[in-house]
């Protein structure tokens, strides 16, 4: 007969209703029958290498976890604020019906459905849904409310509830939102950020602890005071709980947020044929924390410095056209010099608006950043660092028609200096000069070899990095020179386990050895290191530290589209690129020594604070070192200032004064 009468007052309770509780967004989950407890979708997890959270992959961000390991005030919150007599109904609540009914009339509308109605609704929205206020919803939903209690324990449907319901911002169940709002699992949550989660279902974006902090501390509260009332806290604990502050973890609760890691991360999951979006598992990543942290950091402050360069004309990134994409982007990648990890990722300056991954995905002319491959190649050809060249103007016909003119970036010409010189100030005819000596196409040949899989034209603007390159791959090739001579192909993910702790996909780091020659990779890693401490990359010692050993290169594309800077410690290969997605010149005077150089300076910088670095003291076999003088090109001698006296080395057999025994055969036989 109680039943029967609060049927008859549904109806009108209905209206009341449509004030009260929230309705979650439908969840992808639904099928079966509505009484039936199912099992969520589950989201993937995505670590870095010290296990810490960076990222999450899944239409609904949610990890079902048991009610017996969270802590007894966890779903006691909940029920104390959505339905208080939860342990004494049959799924339906006829006094709060009542109660609910009479608030009503008297002009003070609120729900009434218990937690078993609102499980039903939200576990199967496809037979359910709590949107529609019709009586006939309401009854189907009551149904399977009593059906749901008769097949399962309260403890069953309070677990389910608890890892079902949706918090705000895509987060579903209590150890996503735990995790995303405090920065830790539910099994560890204090009784106020408990108490401040069972506030949420009422109204997730209204009480929205991160954009609304003083609502959500009304709110939890009363949240608080209910569990007094209700005799599961004392006086004084729930004073003292009143009394915390409302604070919750920046960054959605992870170390640093990594969304390019986790695309990346599926996307390589899924060529090894394991789907991340069916959920439930677990990635652990190649990704350091803090060095993506350092990463993400350094690029948006070194982009923002850009934008407010004076005459800068382009939209920014904080002012630009709703639906445009057309301010200034970029992109840092770093990886373990040896093992070829990728220890940090980050594909753009905002992934809600572009997600695309320029790490991965883009193929965008390196400039100068290109060059290092090209004098590779020249001294592998005996030409040495102290050979003088000639920075002059070329006209080089490549048809009958064209005619290819290399210049600087300032317009100017040097005439003769050595090729030590040469690459410090980033000379293009030089390179273009070299890079003809030896052969495109064996510069092409190495390139690959050193793992850029984007073809090399075979014209001579190649040698100054005019044909487009993957950012990754020109980043990974550098490799060599930190490494005298290996190349580790980049590795991003070390394994993959289930829900079950079983590991479904692993990998190991995959090492080239000996790609380029000890000898080779040493020279011109001294070059770079020359670049770094008085060339075009010195912006770097800004924020690295001298104790650690840098070398690198700038990058700057001859229409100022593109800046780079590309380099190693011995620990790090790590690059940073800037431009628009669509190729515009960045401002007059851009340059990767003023604008890239800095970023990646920051980011190695911070690194690098509290660690310490390896050597690159010892010279490989192969090399002979000379003291040189600076100011004659020539060995030092008596005369060499010691501010003008550097150590020059050489291939052995090719430094001054080498004498080559067979030689003396060279004019033919001996006249006895």
């Amino acid at each position: 007969m109680r039943y029967a009468i609060a049927t008859l007052l549904v109806g009108s309770l209905l209206a009341a209703q449509a004030g009260g509780q929230a309705t979650d967004p439908p969840s992808t989950a639904g099928t079966g029958e509505a009484w039936q407890i199912i099992q969520p979708p589950q989201s993937t997890l995505v670590l870095a290498r010290d296990s810490s959270l960076i990222g999450e992959i899944g239409k609904e961000w949610r990890t079902s976890v048991s009610i017996r390991t969270l802590p007894t005030y966890v779903p006691q919150a909940f029920i104390a604020v959505e339905d208080q007599r939860f342990y004494q109904h049959d799924g339906v609540d006829v006094v709060g019906i009542a109660g609910a009914l009479k608030d009503a009339l008297s002009g003070h509308a609120r729900g009434a459905s218990t937690i078993t109605q609102q499980l039903v609704g939200n576990m199967h929205p496809d037979v359910v849904n709590r949107a529609d206020r019709s009586i006939s919803r309401k009854l189907r939903e009551q149904s399977a409310a009593r059906e749901m209690e008769r097949h399962y324990s309260k403890e069953q449907i309070l677990e389910a509830y608890l890892n079902q319901i949706h918090f705000g911002h895509g987060w579903w169940g209590i150890d996503a939102a735990a995790r995303h709002y405090f920065g830790k699992p539910a099994a560890s949550l204090t009784l106020a950020e408990a108490a401040t989660l069972a506030a949420l279902p009422k109204g997730p974006a209204l009480y929205d602890p991160i954009r609304h902090p003083d609502r959500a501390r009304e709110r939890r509260n009363l949240v608080l005071s209910l569990m007094e009332e209700q005799g599961y806290i004392s006086p004084a604990t729930a004073a003292a709980a009143k009394r915390t502050p409302v604070l919750t973890a920046p960054d959605m609760g992870m170390p640093v947020a990594a969304p390019w890691v986790a695309d990346a991360a599926a996307r390589q999951a899924e060529r090894a044929g394991v789907s991340l979006t069916a959920g439930g598992l677990t990635v652990y990543t190649t990704i350091d924390a803090e060095l993506q942290r350092d990463a993400t950091e350094a690029l948006a402050a070194g982009t923002a410095r850009v934008e407010k360069l004076p005459g800068y004309a382009h939209p920014t990134l904080a002012n630009h056209a709703k639906g445009r994409t057309d301010f200034l982007e970029g992109m840092v990648v770093a990886l373990d010099a040896g093992s070829g990890d990728i220890l940090a990722m980050v594909g753009g300056r905002d992934y809600l608006l572009s997600p695309f991954n320029r790490v991965t995905g883009a193929l965008r002319q390196p400039g100068s950043a290109f060059k290092p491959f090209v004098y590779a190649m020249a001294i592998e050809d005996s030409i040495t660092t102290a050979t003088v060249v000639y920075d002059t103007a070329l006209a080089i016909p490549l048809d009958r028609t064209a005619v290819y003119r290399p210049v600087n970036a300032d317009s100017a010409f040097l005439g003769a200096m050595t090729v030590r010189e040469a690459l410090v100030r980033s000379r293009n005819p030089v390179a273009v000069q070299l890079g003809m000596r030896v052969g495109i196409d064996s510069v092409a040949a190495l390139a690959h070899r050193l793992g850029i899989e984007a073809p090399i034209s075979p014209y001579p603007s190649s040698a100054i990095g005019a044909s487009v390159v993957n950012p990754l791959d020109l980043v990974s090739a550098y490799g060599a020179f930190a490494t005298l001579g290996s190349v580790a192909e980049p590795r991003l993910i070390s394994h993959i386990d289930d829900r079950a702790g079983r590991t479904v996909f692993a990998t190991v780091p995959q090492v080239a050895d000996s790609v380029l020659s000890a000898p080779v990779a040493f020279i011109v890693r001294d070059l770079m290191r020359d670049v770094v401490a008085r060339g075009t990359g010195v912006a770097v010692r800004r924020s690295v530290p001298d104790r650690v050993p840098v070398a690198g290169k700038t990058g700057t594309t001859n229409d100022n589209s593109d800046v780079w800077f590309v380099g190693a410690t011995p620990e790090i290969v790590a690059g940073v690129w800037l431009g628009f997605d669509t190729p515009t010149p960045i401002a007059r005077g851009a340059a990767g020594g003023s604008l890239a150089a800095p970023i990646w300076g920051d980011m190695i910088g911070g690194y690098y604070q509290a660690r310490q670095s390896g050597s690159w003291d010892e010279v490989p076999a192969g090399v002979v070192a000379v003291p040189f003088d600076r100011a004659t090109g020539k060995p030092a001698d008596s005369s060499t200032l010691t501010d003008q006296g550097y150590t020059e080395y050489f291939l052995a057999g090719t430094e001054p004064g080498f004498v080559d025994p067979w030689s003396f055969f060279a004019a033919g036989p001996i006249d006895r």
